[in-house]
Parts: structure tokens; C-alpha cells; sequence
């Protein structure tokens, strides 16, 4: 899912977690959430602790995808929002018409990997792309 990666170069699962956990943490997720985007289980706390310390994140196809999804999507709000922080990392957490007035978390919980793709789609088409 992260294309971005040269084929002679491996992608550090390490600085990917400690990036993916810098995003979540400018969203101002409470724990449950960021546990719920990298589809983890609400007992597996200890896994974002690791990820910010740069342990490999990833170790599973589902969890990879999650996280390009998940930068794909902030990539999306700051192309959308360049000059508007507040929103840029806010926007996670606030109530959208687009998805029946649930915000793009409560899409995640609810719909799992699925919610994810709904929000990259959204976005992308935001966009224009």
C-alpha cells in the first residue's frame, strides 16, 4: 500500500510506527481510537507504546494497509486544509454529513478496514484524484 517505497530500499517499519503514532497523536485521539484505526485490538495498549518507542509496525498485510490508508488520508487533509491546523487535525474527530453525521472515527469503529476506505475515497474524490 505504501508505493512511495524504492524497490532497493526496504521500507523501515520502525520510523513507519513512529510516524503513524506522531500522526494519531496530532489528531488527539483518545487510546481506543488509535486502536481502532490500526485495527488493534482495545486490550493491545501496550502495541502503541512499542510503535512510539519505533518497534515494526505492520507485521500483518491488513496493518500495513492501515497505516498507508491512514497517511494516505492525512496526506488528503493537508493538501485540502493547508492553512487551516485547527481542522487538519481535527477533522478525524468531527461529525460529517458525508458519512450520515458520524465522523471519520466512529466510520472506522463501525465499519472497520471498510471505513477506512470510504474516508480515502472521500477525500481522494475531494480532491479530485
Amino acid at each position: 500500500m505504501l508505493a512511495h517505497a524504492k524497490k532497493d530500499r526496504p521500507i523501515d517499519r520502525g520510523a513507519l510506527a513512529k510516524m503513524v503514532m506522531q500522526l494519531l497523536d496530532h489528531w488527539d485521539l483518545p487510546t481506543e481510537d488509535q486502536l481502532a484505526l490500526l485495527g488493534l485490538a482495545p486490550s493491545n495498549r501496550a502495541a502503541l507504546s512499542r510503535y512510539r518507542q519505533g518497534e515494526p509496525i505492520g507485521g500483518s498485510q491488513d496493518q500495513y494497509d492501515r497505516v498507508g490508508h491512514l497517511l494516505g488520508i492525512h496526506k488528503n487533509l493537508r493538501l485540502l486544509f493547508p492553512r487551516n491546523p485547527e481542522y487538519l487535525y481535527g477533522w478525524m474527530k468531527t461529525k460529517n454529513k458525508a458519512f450520515e453525521n458520524r465522523t471519520p472515527v466512529e466510520l472506522v469503529k463501525e465499519f472497520g478496514f471498510i471505513g477506512l476506505l470510504m474516508i480515502r475515497s472521500y477525500l481522494d474524490r475531494s480532491r479530485g484524484i
